[in-house]
């Protein structure tokens, strides 16, 4: 394991912490959301920062980027739409009455989780508040959405026309420690998942599998089944606060405050792995190519070899929280809150991962090899013995 060295750009032009860092859809642009009140634009071909949004009084909380258009939520309770090219607000969403945490981009659809306790849906070309999903009894800090074709079957489905025209579904996770699913056409809540005993800080789902995964600060991970609302599996093994997860070939990797990240198999719940060797709490991870990378309080990026667990690189130059990373063409992206965008080659790492993979299947496909030869050879051996004995 060896130290990565220095970053290869350190972009320093916020003049606060970066709360979230968002990569587009076709990876050709990255948008950081700052205490500062502004996002930037980042180009991913030369680093350089192409737009400066600035109209929020207030810092952003966490930010999104599509291909055409930005969006952006705030502490001053409003949501904005910016154009990407001429960095021109388009749109200012009003009707929160604090502060939003959360926005998810979905179809013609904008969400947003706040403070006040509301999850809202909008129109994104109209500027139009479109549904007000109340109920919960706490801030709402967690969103996701999907269709009910993606997991019901027709005799399932809810009743109510209007619900069957819209089909599509809101996942939310507050400090109340519940999780509510809502209908979108209607703001009806579908179901309310109980079992939690702390805040849902974090949510994943798996429509084709009707799944989902919520994280909490009660330690734990649960699984649901989104259509019946029954809780499947308790993951317990943590011992702090369950921060952020990702979940890639039915393998869920947990990132939490007790220092580690853990890795589970989601058909059993075994827990088959843990990555050590943080020094504060796990606050980001994400997977590439067969490499867990992580960011830390502890201002640390780092990578692990997901299989064997073993630290590949630490990733060293930030001075506080590493908030957000994201990975496009084997660099990878880490936004903090000492307000730096860092940007590190891994293709060093990337090969090496690689060239192991190969020998691990070309080891494999000898051992499978050996082992029908050996079948051959012991049923040779059947065959003659029972014919020595006359079978």
């Amino acid at each position: 394991m060896g130290n990565s060295g220095s970053a290869v750009k350190v972009c320093a032009d916020h003049q606060g912490g970066i709360n979230w860092l968002s990569l587009s859809p076709d990876g050709q642009r990255l948008l950081t959301g700052s205490e500062d009140g502004t996002a930037r634009l980042w180009s991913t071909a030369d680093s350089q920062c192409h737009g400066h949004f600035q109209g929020h009084e207030s810092y952003i909380t966490f930010c999104h980027l599509e291909n055409e258009a930005a969006f952006t939520c705030s502490a001053d309770h409003t949501i904005r739409k910016w154009d990407v090219v001429t960095g021109q607000c388009l749109a200012i969403y009003r009707g929160h009455t604090s502060i939003v945490n959360r926005i998810l981009v979905a179809k013609d659809y904008l969400f947003s989780g706040s403070y006040d306790r509301t999850a809202r849906c909008w129109s994104v070309d109209k500027e139009k508040q479109i549904q007000e999903f109340r109920g919960h009894r706490n801030c709402v800090l967690t969103l996701a959405h999907y269709s009910s074709r993606d997991v019901l079957e027709e005799e399932e489905e809810g009743e109510e026309e209007e619900e069957k025209v819209s089909r599509d579904l809101l996942v939310t996770g507050s400090t109340d420690c519940t999780v509510k699913v809502w209908w979108v056409s209607s703001g009806r809540c579908y179901q309310t998942l109980l079992g939690h005993t702390g805040a849902v800080l974090c949510l994943i789902l798996d429509a084709p599998n009707r799944e989902l995964f919520s994280g909490s600060t009660d330690y734990t991970i649960r699984t649901w089944n989104i259509v019946t609302g029954e809780q499947l599996k308790v993951f317990k093994e943590h011992q702090g606060s369950v921060i952020c997860l990702e979940l890639v070939n039915r393998h869920l990797y947990s990132g939490s405050a007790d220092r580690t990240v853990k890795c589970w198999l989601v058909d059993t719940g075994e827990r088959i792995q843990t990555y050590k060797a943080h020094k504060h709490s796990v606050s980001t991870l994400k997977y590439h190519a067969g490499i867990l990378f992580t960011g830390s309080g502890d201002a640390c990026a780092r990578a692990f070899n997901s299989k064997s667990g073993v630290l590949q690189k630490i990733f060293r130059g930030h001075k506080f929280i590493i908030n957000c990373i994201q990975i496009h063409n084997e660099l990878l992206y880490t936004a903090s809150h000492d307000g730096t965008l860092r940007i590190w080659d891994i293709r060093g790492i990337c090969k090496r991962n690689k060239r192991r993979l190969k020998k691990e299947r070309s080891a494999q496909g000898r051992s499978s090899q050996k082992g029908s030869l050996s079948r051959l050879f012991n049923n040779k051996v059947g065959c003659m013995v029972q014919q020595e004995h006359g079978e």
